[in-house]
């Protein structure tokens, strides 16, 4: 595969149209969650299950040392990191709890935007012209997206609003462990990151944690818990593999299809589960803001003519 670019185009690709779909319908099951448990226990669980299971995988490769050779410096990034993503887990799950999964997936679509914006000042990277124009269209998108719904967002704080900050928050902090991310990238592995990320996250939410919540989920919630716990390990490991192997911004264009996988699968949702959701309140105006959000995310993307962050 190494040496076979149409083997590796196709590979790359797949991988990143899984953590598309992966990413696109995550938003729906979590919602399912919600039903029952907290953002805070729902995270825990996330964390703790992704962290065992890089714990095996680098023990099984012999690679716990790189975990530990960071330096000073190095081990407050990783800190610093580590906090953003776990604030990014539960702010964009507090969020999801006020908001239907359409809306939440595509406000969170600002996240990569502001890692490009965050490489300008970081990194002395420029925006090409590409980039310009996919960020008009994002913006543009954003505002037809909202279209009814930018008198509630603007006049009074109420669930709606308050959970569009939540993601605007989620959003901001994931770009914060994006780009410090990227910078430790240069020192160590990132399974090792995430493995010290997720760590984090199970020792700083288990104080606030209300685990026995699991027994009163349905079996449904339940499977859907699961769902979720393996959409962290599959979702970031398909992202972080496909990086490896493909152009950062094709995989990233790819990945921009995540909205659309989840405005898919909630119609199906509503059909299959209809005692669990009901149709979401968006109207056509919305969808086409959607599609402009998507192809502004896109056009970004493909503008990259550098490294992108791997997650």
């Amino acid at each position: 595969m190494q040496n076979n670019p149409e083997i590796r185009h196709w590979y790359g690709f797949f991988l990143a149209l899984t953590t598309a779909v992966m990413w696109g319908v995550l938003p729906v099951f979590l919602k399912l969650s919600l039903q029952k448990m907290d953002p805070v226990t729902i995270t825990w669980y996330r964390f703790a299950v992704a962290a065992l299971f890089v714990l095996l995988v680098l023990w099984r490769k012999r690679a716990l040392a790189g975990v530990f050779r960071l330096g000073k410096k190095n081990n407050l990034l990783l800190a610093v990191a580590s906090i953003g993503l776990i604030i990014n887990y539960v702010f964009y799950l507090q969020g999801l709890d006020y908001l239907n999964p359409e809306t939440a997936q595509v406000l969170i679509q600002l996240a990569p935007f502001l890692v490009m914006i965050g490489g300008i000042y970081l990194y002395k990277e420029k925006f090409s012209r590409l980039e310009w124009v996919g960020a008009v269209l994002l913006f543009a998108g954003m505002l037809l997206f909202f279209n009814n719904r930018l008198d509630e967002l603007l006049s009074s704080l109420n669930q709606y609003s308050l959970g569009v900050i939540m993601i605007l928050l989620a959003a901001i902090t994931w770009a914060v462990y994006g780009l410090l991310q990227k910078r430790l990238l240069r020192v160590t592995g990132a399974k090792q990151i995430t493995l010290v990320m997720y760590l984090a996250g199970v020792l700083a939410l288990l104080p606030f944690s209300s685990l026995g919540t699991v027994m009163e989920l349905s079996r449904l919630q339940l499977w859907s818990l699961a769902f979720c716990c393996a959409n962290t390990i599959v979702g970031y490991g398909a992202f972080t593999e496909a990086m490896s192997v493909w152009h950062a911004s094709k995989v990233s264009a790819v990945i921009a299809l995540a909205p659309i996988v989840t405005i898919l699968s909630m119609a199906l949702a509503v059909r299959i589960w209809p005692e669990y959701f009901a149709v979401s309140d968006i109207n056509w105006l919305a969808y086409v803001g959607a599609g402009l959000v998507v192809c502004g995310s896109i056009m970004a993307s493909m503008g990259k003519s550098r490294p992108g962050v791997k997650g």
